[in-house]
């Protein structure tokens, strides 16, 4: 349940649109002689000359301007390649390549002209989802060919291989499709998951070979499980070693999972599916570890422990091929161990261990790396916040600390011992590059401009980055600096100036203003607020938007936050949102306060944030509405029932409304083991109180959703119509957690500012109480 991936926050929703489908009014009985009637026509939304319009937020060319994905460097440098989305359909993308010297642009693949335009196999379609792709089109990801001659292209579910000349030569051509492919890291081989099992298939040419045999029914090879895509950002399934003698293989098997009946209920009928999801305190999946040859002979098994109910975190070869390194993460999640594995035996070793605090977990993070002297930089949390640690014969040197956050490792220098990194140490709002030096701990400096939201990637050589950056007046620029930081060109200049789509919008475009609150236990909490242009003695009505969730990114940045909320202020709303406790990027002593509490300390400070607002003379205390998505839709609901009257309205998109509903990595994170501790279970559960709601509810959902699944509205929904207790809702035929698309986005926000419209902006407001007769 992660933030970009699991609720459709609203400042991503004006770049890449939250949705619905249109809902066509009800037939009318047939005359004797049918006739045919014209179609509704959409009413024409009136706006003041220079303000955005609903059908401009979500509509084409995107908003935010051209936005380049997967940006990197071939192999010699010569190339800058990434998918860019087309200005007529934005949801499209197509290959592209700018030439670093001459800066001359050219598109090496064009999704619509080489696809074949097949249906992607369910197997993929999940795949994107727990990506958060779902909605794109045409080409989602591709990998360079170490000699840099070629690119390995996926597209709608057969592989590419694309030259620099501009031909493209078509790999595979099945119907099962191919999940999971790379090229191999000398370039030898192509290799991929079809039928769940791994395949291997020479670059040069020749027919694919089966490495593992046993795929099929409840078993998959190469592949990740639910978890570990959902939850784990663990996208794959194996592995190559550097110099290609080995493949390490994921084997798991799904027999031991509950079967959930799954509806997947569509406009013109419904699918049933037999979806294995580990619900909370129900079996995992069983997963083993193997490394091969890449024929696949020589199969020898990985020893992860005595204990099979372990999770399968993170797997790397160091450098030389030697070693597998393997995290072997416990099903509490309070201890994460590393392994040290010996391609020959498979006979793995601790080579060290982290432990969580009595009342914590462990976040996993890709933020390490294995050094050619056998060393280990990693990040930890041991002190409280995530810093950067250097592993060396057995004992640990600490890179940075503070009470501040490290949020990713982008790159290291080995020759010069150079470690270059994200985090938020002169901002909590702001994440910044910064370097440190090996020799010198914790003498850091900051390589990217104050203001911004960055983030970046680095050559393997370390001698350039791709850094992405934006601030609430600029959408996402993106550009090719040095290793100091000092930009070299532009890849996406991305000004807001006359021919950007964002450009007429300009002048109401109106400030976001940022400020801190403190919750109840004397803890910071930062907000954000955009209002409309204030009027002397006039209140205004408030949006206030929430996620609440652990586990996920900030809200409360200082990066570009779309279309959607100027929209919002543009029709006389005040937007707000605030990060509650249990929030990721602040500590583990923050994050920690939802520790099996889910539904409190979240609503606290919520609510910590309403009262705030209702001591501002600009705002009508009357009128403050709430809208929230996935666990923004749980908090949705948790704010009516345990804070009545303090909310207008509430909007609940796709909540999570029973946590043994929810997958086991996730809630039991949080919560424990559902047999071990019912009482966090029951108690933050959404379901037995709905009826105490008083307020108006507009409740959301996408009819085939399969991460949460759509019995969690319908429990709700059952439960409130059982007490006579009044609500709206739309569901949405065909959607999943992502309700979103060309169209839909547009019938979403309708129905939800129709919604407040009627509940919240255009309600009179109640008459003062008259003062006592004395």
């Amino acid at each position: 349940m992660r933030t970009w991936l699991l609720g459709l926050a609203l400042a991503s929703v004006g770049t890449a649109a939250m949705a619905a489908d249109q809902v066509t009014p009800a037939q009318k009985p047939a005359a004797a002689t049918p006739v045919a009637e014209p179609a509704p026509v959409r009413p024409v939304e009136a706006a003041a000359p220079g303000d955005l319009t609903m059908a401009r937020v979500f509509g084409n060319p995107d908003l935010s301007g051209s936005q380049p994905r997967a940006v990197r460097l071939s192999p010699d440098g010569t190339l800058l390649t990434s998918l860019r989305n087309r200005d007529d359909e934005k949801e499209r993308f197509d290959l592209w390549a700018v030439d670093t010297a001459t800066g001359q642009a050219r598109m090496l693949v064009d999704s619509k002209s080489v696809g074949s335009g097949a249906e992607l196999t369910e197997a993929e379609k999940m795949q994107r989802e727990r990506a958060r792709i779902g909605g794109q089109k045409g080409i989602v990801a591709y990998d360079w060919a170490p000699d840099g001659k070629s690119i390995l292209v996926p597209l709608d579910g057969d592989l590419y291989l694309a030259g620099l000349d501009g031909k493209v030569t078509r790999l595979t051509n099945t119907p099962g499709g191919e999940l999971n492919p790379v090229v191999s890291p000398k370039g030898g081989f192509v290799s991929f998951v079809r039928d769940q099992n791994v395949f291997v298939q020479p670059l040069a040419g020749g027919a694919a070979q089966a490495v593992t045999k046993g795929g099929g029914g409840t078993v998959h090879f190469g592949e990740a499980e639910f978890v570990a895509q959902e939850e784990m950002d663990r996208r794959t399934g194996y592995w190559w070693s550097p110099d290609e003698r080995y493949v390490a293989v994921e084997r798991f098997d799904e027999a031991p999972v509950h079967t959930a009946t799954r509806a997947s209920i569509g406009a013109t009928g419904t699918k049933v599916y037999e979806q294995r999801y580990p619900a909370a305190g129900t079996p995992n999946v069983l997963v083993e570890l193997y490394i091969m040859k890449p024929d696949g002979s020589g199969q020898v098994k990985v020893d992860l422990g005595t204990n099979p109910d372990i999770y399968l975190a993170r797997v790397d070869w160091t450098p030389d091929g030697r070693m597998l390194l393997v995290q072997r993460q416990s099903r509490d999640q309070k201890l994460l161990e590393m392994l040290r594995v010996d391609p020959a035996t498979g006979k793995s070793t601790v080579l060290f261990t982290e432990k969580s605090g009595v009342k914590s977990w462990l976040n996993l993070s890709d933020a390490y790396h294995v050094l050619k002297d056998g060393s280990l930089i990693w990040r930890s949390e041991r002190s409280g916040y995530g810093h950067l640690y250097r592993f060396a014969s057995g004992k640990w040197t600490q890179m940075t600390k503070g009470d501040w956050v490290v949020t990713d490792l982008v790159g290291v220098d080995e020759a010069k011992g150079r470690l270059f990194f994200l985090g938020n140490k002169d901002d909590v709002l702001e994440q910044q590059l910064y370097s440190v030096d090996v020799a010198k701990p914790n003498v850091i400096t900051r390589l990217t401009e104050a203001g911004w939201w960055n983030s970046a990637t680095m050559d393997a050589a370390a001698s350039r980055f791709i850094i992405s950056r934006s601030n609430p007046k600029q959408p996402t620029q993106v550009y090719l600096a040095d290793a100091t930081g000092k930009r070299l060109s532009w890849i996406n200049e991305n000004a807001v100036v006359e021919g950007h789509p964002y450009y007429p919008y300009l002048q109401s475009h109106q400030e976001t203003k940022f400020g801190t609150l403190k919750a109840k236990n004397g803890m910071t909490l930062y907000y954000e607020m955009i209002t409309p242009p204030l009027e002397p003695g006039k209140k205004y009505p408030v949006f206030f938007e929430h996620y609440g969730g652990p586990g996920t990114g900030q809200q409360v940045t200082r990066g570009w936050q779309g279309g959607l909320p100027q929209y919002l202020v543009d029709r006389g709303w005040i937007y707000f949102k605030i990060d509650n406790r249990g929030s990721y990027n602040r500590g583990k002593a923050f994050e920690d306060q939802i520790y099996h509490a889910m539904g409190t300390v979240e609503v606290e400070d919520q609510l910590s944030g309403a009262n705030y607002l209702k001591s501002l003379p600009f705002v009508e205390p009357s009128k403050i509405a709430t809208y929230g998505w996935s666990y923004g839709g749980y908090m949705s609901l948790k704010m009516l029932e345990k804070t009545p009257g303090v909310y207008a309205a509430a909007v609940s998109g796709a909540p999570v409304t029973d946590w043994q509903l929810y997958d086991t990595h996730y809630t039991e994170r949080y919560l424990g083991d559902p047999a071990k501790d019912p009482a966090s279970y029951s108690t933050s559960a959404a379901v037995e109180d709905a009826n105490r709601i008083v307020d108006p509810l507009l409740l959301i959902h996408g009819m085939a959703d399969d991460n949460v699944f759509l019995d969690n509205s319908t429990k709700v929904a059952a439960r409130m119509q059982a007490t006579a207790t009044p609500f709206e809702m739309m569901f949405y035929p065909g959607y999943t957690h992502r309700v979103a698309g060309p169209g839909i986005s547009e019938h979403v926000w309708g129905t939800i500012l129709n919604f407040l419209d009627r509940t919240v902006k255009d309600k009179p407001v109640p008459e003062a109480a008259p003062a006592p007769v004395k």
